[in-house]
C-alpha cells in the first residue's frame, strides 16, 4: 500500500496558520513551530501529510494563486532555506509535504508573461493565449470565473489575452509543448528537493479548444453569466489526459513514490463521474478531489449515494478521497450547524471522513470546530468578496487565523493579523481542547489513532448500507481477517438498525455516545440500537 492511500492529509492555508515574526501573516517558520501539534508526539493530532496552499512569490492579487516565480518562496512566508528546513523537520516526524501546483495560469508579473506581452514576435508569445480582435471585439464569448470577460485587451500589441480568473492571472497555452517542458522542469526542481506530492489547481482548465469556439449559454442555467454557459470549449478538453499521463510517469519515476491530487472544476451541483475520469486507469492523477460532500445536505441518504457513485465511477483501478471543508468553501461545521446538535454532527462527520475507504483531507481548524466567520466589508481581502459584496462575502470567512489559545490574538501573532482573529477563540482553541478529553480535538485524535491501528480502515474494502428509514449510514471495512463496522445516525432520534447477521460486532472501539461497556440490550439478533446523533465503531 502506498503512503498517499493510507495518509490523513491536513490542508494548511499558510497565511492563517502561525505567524512567527509578528507581521500578522502566517509563515513557514510558524508551520515548523507547530509541527509537533500535527505529528511526532503522543499528544499530537497524528496526521500524515500537509497540503500547503501556495507559498511561491506572488503579487497576491489572488493571494498566492497568481504566481510570479515557481522556484522561490514569497518573502511573506520565508525563503528556500526555511522551506528546506520545513521539509527536513516534517520528514523527521514522518509528515509528507504536498505543494500547491498552480499552472493553468501565472501572475501577469511572471517573467514569462512580461516577455510574452512585450511583442507579437516574442519567443514566449505563444506561451499564453493571444488572439486578435474579431470585428473590434473579443475573440469569443468565454468569461472569467470571477466575473466579467475572460479576455483582456493589451494596448501594447493590439491583441487580447485570455484569463480564466482575474486579468492579473493570464492563462498558459498548454498546447505549446515548450510550456509543458518548462512546467515539468519546475516540478523536477521541487521533487529533487524532496517534495512528496502536488495538489493541481483547476486541473481540467489547462487545455482550451484549439479553434476558440463560443460556449453555448442558457438563460436559466445559473445565477451568473459564467454559470449560464456550458463550458464545453474552455475546459475538459480531451488533450488534458495525455498531459496527465506524462505527468504521472514523471512522478512515478521517483522513489519513494510522489503523488498528485487534482482539483476538477465543474458546475454546481456537480457529480463524481467527471473527477474520476481524470484518474484514467490509475495512469493519470493519483487522486481527483470529490467535492460532492461540500454540497451535500445533512442526510445519510445523500452521503450514501455520493459514496456509491464515486466508488462506481472510479472502478477497481483508482482510489477515492473525501473532504468536507477547504479554503474556498464554507466550513462544514457552519453548513451543518443546528443548535445543540452542531458538535454531535461534527463528530459524526469526523468519523465518516476518517473511516470511509479513501484518503481523507482535513482543513486546518476543523479538528477544534472552528466556524466560518463573517468579515466586515472594510476588512475583506479576497478579490471575490471585494467585487461581489454584499451578495458574496468572498472566501475570507474560511481563512481566518488558527485559534491556538485564549489570548487576545489567539496565539497566532503578536502583530496585527491579516484577517480578524476568530471571535470565539477565547473558548474554542487548541489549548483549551487539549485539556479536555471530551473535546472535538480528542475525537479527531482518537479516530486518527484507531485508523493507524487498523489496516481495514487504511486499506480495506467497503460494503456500505443505508437503513430503511434512511437516517443511518453503516458500512463494513475489511482487510484480511480484520473487520471494522461503522454506524452513523444522522438524525436526532433513537434508531434501530438491522445489519447483516454475519457481521461480528464484538468490541466497541469508539462511540460518540456514553457506552462505558458492551450493552446486550443495544445489540440483539442483528439489530443495533443507536442513540440520537451517535457514531459508533466496532471491531472484531
Amino acid at each position: 500500500m502506498v503512503w498517499w492511500k493510507e495518509a490523513v492529509i491536513y490542508q494548511i492555508y499558510p497565511r492563517s496558520f502561525q505567524d512567527s515574526n509578528g507581521d500578522g501573516i502566517g509563515d513557514l517558520q510558524g508551520i515548523i513551530d507547530r509541527l509537533d501539534y500535527l505529528a511526532g508526539t503522543k499528544d499530537s493530532l497524528g496526521i500524515d501529510a500537509i497540503w500547503l496552499s501556495p507559498v511561491y512569490p506572488s503579487p497576491m492579487a489572488d493571494f498566492g494563486y497568481d504566481i510570479s516565480d515557481y522556484e522561490q518562496i514569497d518573502p511573506d512566508f520565508g525563503d528556500l532555506t526555511i522551506f528546506r528546513r520545513l521539509l527536513k523537520e516534517a520528514h523527521k516526524r514522518d509528515i509528507k509535504i504536498i505543494m500547491d501546483l498552480v499552472v493553468n495560469h501565472t501572475s501577469h508579473l511572471h517573467p514569462w508573461f512580461i516577455e510574452s506581452r512585450s511583442s507579437k514576435n516574442s519567443p514566449k508569445r505563444d506561451w499564453y493565449i493571444w488572439k486578435e480582435p474579431v470585428h473590434g471585439k473579443p475573440p469569443n464569448n468565454w468569461l472569467g470565473t470571477f466575473g466579467g470577460l475572460g479576455w483582456e485587451f493589451d494596448k501594447r500589441t493590439g491583441e487580447y489575452y485570455y484569463h480564466s480568473f482575474l486579468k492579473e492571472q493570464p492563462d498558459l497555452n498548454w498546447r505549446n509543448p515548450e510550456v509543458e517542458e518548462a512546467i515539468f522542469k519546475m516540478i523536477r526542481f521541487w521533487l529533487e528537493m524532496g517534495v512528496d506530492g502536488f495538489r493541481l489547481d483547476v486541473v481540467n482548465l489547462y487545455v482550451k479548444d484549439e479553434f476558440l469556439r463560443d460556449n453555448i449559454s442558457y438563460f436559466m442555467k445559473g445565477p451568473r453569466p459564467y454559470d449560464k454557459q456550458v463550458h464545453t470549449y474552455d475546459r475538459d478538453r480531451p488533450e488534458m489526459h495525455g498531459i496527465l499521463r506524462r505527468l504521472r510517469k514523471l512522478l512515478d519515476s521517483y522513489e519513494p513514490e510522489r503523488m498528485s491530487v487534482g482539483e476538477v472544476m465543474q458546475d454546481f451541483p456537480g457529480n463524481v463521474t467527471l473527477p474520476a475520469t481524470y484518474c484514467g486507469r490509475n495512469d493519470e492523477l493519483h487522486l481527483a478531489f470529490n467535492f460532492m460532500f461540500l454540497f451535500s445536505p445533512w442526510k445519510a441518504e445523500k452521503f450514501f449515494q455520493i459514496v456509491k457513485d464515486f466508488e462506481s465511477a472510479l472502478g477497481e483501478d483508482n482510489w477515492p478521497n473525501y473532504t468536507l471543508s477547504n479554503h474556498d468553501f464554507p466550513r462544514h461545521i457552519t453548513r451543518y450547524m443546528k443548535g445543540k446538535e452542531t458538535i454531535p454532527r461534527a463528530r459524526i462527520a469526523a468519523v465518516m471522513m476518517l473511516t470511509l475507504r479513501g484518503t481523507p483531507f482535513l482543513y486546518y481548524g476543523e479538528e477544534i470546530g472552528m466556524e466560518r466567520q463573517k468579515v466586515s466589508r472594510k476588512e475583506i481581502q479576497d478579490p471575490v468578496g471585494k467585487k461581489y459584496w454584499p451578495f458574496h462575502p468572498g472566501r475570507d470567512p474560511e481563512r481566518i487565523p488558527m485559534a491556538w489559545d485564549s489570548s487576545e490574538k489567539s496565539g497566532f501573532t503578536t502583530g496585527k493579523p491579516w484577517l480578524p482573529i476568530y471571535a470565539k477563540s477565547s473558548e474554542v482553541n487548541v489549548e483549551v481542547q487539549k485539556e479536555d478529553k471530551s473535546s472535538l480535538f480528542y475525537t479527531y485524535k482518537k479516530l486518527i489513532s484507531i485508523r493507524k491501528e487498523r489496516k481495514s480502515l487504511r486499506k480495506g474494502n467497503l460494503k456500505i448500507h443505508l437503513s430503511k428509514d434512511k437516517n443511518v449510514l453503516f458500512y463494513k471495512r475489511k482487510e484480511g481477517k480484520e473487520e471494522t463496522y461503522i454506524f452513523l445516525n444522522f438524525s436526532n432520534q433513537d434508531a434501530e438498525v438491522s445489519y447483516p447477521r454475519k457481521w461480528n460486532l464484538k468490541n466497541i472501539l469508539f462511540s460518540t455516545a456514553p457506552r462505558p461497556a458492551y450493552l446486550k440490550q443495544d445489540l440483539d439478533d442483528g439489530f443495533l440500537h443507536l442513540f440520537p446523533n451517535e457514531a459508533i465503531i466496532f471491531g472484531n
